[in-house]
C-alpha cells in the first residue's frame, strides 16, 4: 500500500533533491549545456558577502517569527477553545487570513502601507504616513509583521485542537484543590500542549526557511538587501543573475538547515519516545 505513496514522493521529493545537489556543481545559465564546475559555486556561495547577509536575515526572520507567532497563537487558541458563542464568532474573524493568498496578502499590505496613497495618508496620521516599505530601519520589521498576520491562525488552530484534547477531569480536580487560571494555565495547559508547541515551532521556524512570495511581492528583497532573504536570494541569483549553479548551491543549504531543524526539534522534544500525553490523568 505504500509503494505508490513512495513512488510518489521519489519522483518529486528526492529525484529532484538529488537533481539539485548534481547540479550545485555545475556552472549553467539555465539555457546552454551545464559543466562541471567542481567546488567552485561552493566557495562562491559562502563567502559573497550578499548570501552572508540573506543566511544573517533569514535568522532574525526565523527567530522574530517565531518570538512574536508563538506566544500570541498559543494564548489565542486557548481563548477560543473556550464554550463561549462571542469566542466562536471572534475564531472565525482571527482565522479570516487563511483564507487569502500570500500574493493577495502581500498587495493589500503594500497599499494601505503606502506613503502616499495609503492608510495613514488617508486617515491623516502622520505617525502611519511613513515609507514603511522603503526604509532599510522599517522594511523588516514590516515583513515580520505582515507574516505574524498571515500565519498565527494556522497556528492558533494548531493551539485550539490541542486544548480541545485536555481532558476537563484536569481542570476540574485543579480548581477543586484551588488552583487558579494561573496555575491550572502553567501546571495542566502547558505540559499537556507540550506535543502540539514542539509543532508549531518546527512549523514556524523550519516554514521560515521558505518564505518566498509575500516577501517578493511586498518588497521584493529591498529597499536595497534589507529584506533579501536566503529564499529571495536563491531566486535572484539564479533567475535574475543566471547562475543556477550558485542558486543550486543556496537551495541545498536551505534544505540542510531545515532538515536539521526539524530533526533536533523532534529529538529535544522527545516526540520519538511516543510517550503519552494523558499520563497520569
Amino acid at each position: 500500500m505504500v509503494i505508490p505513496a513512495l513512488a510518489f514522493f521519489a519522483a518529486f521529493a528526492l529525484i529532484p533533491l538529488i537533481g539539485v545537489l548534481a547540479l550545485s556543481f555545475m556552472s549553467w545559465d539555465g539555457l546552454g549545456t551545464p559543466t562541471w564546475a567542481g567546488i567552485d559555486n561552493w566557495l562562491r556561495t559562502l563567502t559573497s558577502p550578499e548570501t552572508g547577509n540573506a543566511a544573517w536575515l533569514s535568522f532574525v526572520v526565523m527567530v522574530g517569527s517565531w518570538l512574536i507567532q508563538a506566544p500570541i497563537s498559543l494564548l489565542l487558541g486557548v481563548f477560543t477553545a473556550g464554550q463561549q458563542r462571542y469566542r466562536a464568532v471572534l475564531a472565525v474573524l482571527y482565522f479570516l487570513p487563511l483564507v487569502f493568498s500570500a500574493a493577495a496578502v502581500a498587495i493589500a499590505f503594500k497599499s494601505l502601507l503606502d506613503p502616499n496613497f495609503g492608510l495613514g495618508s488617508a486617515l491623516g496620521i502622520d505617525a502611519l504616513a511613513q515609507n514603511w516599505l522603503g526604509d532599510p530601519q522599517l522594511a523588516l520589521g514590516v515583513v515580520l509583521f505582515v507574516i505574524a498576520w498571515s500565519f498565527i491562525p494556522f497556528h492558533t488552530l494548531l493551539y485550539q485542537a490541542g486544548v480541545k484534547q485536555i481532558p476537563a477531569s484536569l481542570y476540574e480536580a485543579a480548581m477543586i484543590d484551588g488552583a487558579s487560571v494561573w496555575t491550572r494555565f502553567w501546571s495542566i495547559t502547558i505540559p499537556q500542549l507540550r506535543y502540539t508547541i514542539v509543532t508549531s515551532s518546527t512549523l514556524m521556524l523550519v516554514g521560515s526557511l521558505t518564505y518566498f512570495d509575500l516577501i517578493y511581492v511586498l518588497t521584493a528583497g529591498g529597499p536595497g538587501n534589507a529584506t533579501r532573504i536566503l529564499p529571495l536570494d536563491m531566486y535572484l541569483v539564479g533567475f535574475r543573475s543566471f547562475d543556477m549553479g550558485r542558486a543550486s548551491v543556496i537551495a541545498v543549504i536551505l534544505v540542510v538547515v531545515g532538515l536539521t531543524l526539524s530533526l533536533v526539534l523532534n529529538r529535544m522534544s522527545g516526540a520519538n519516545r511516543m510517550e503519552s500525553q494523558m499520563e497520569g490523568a
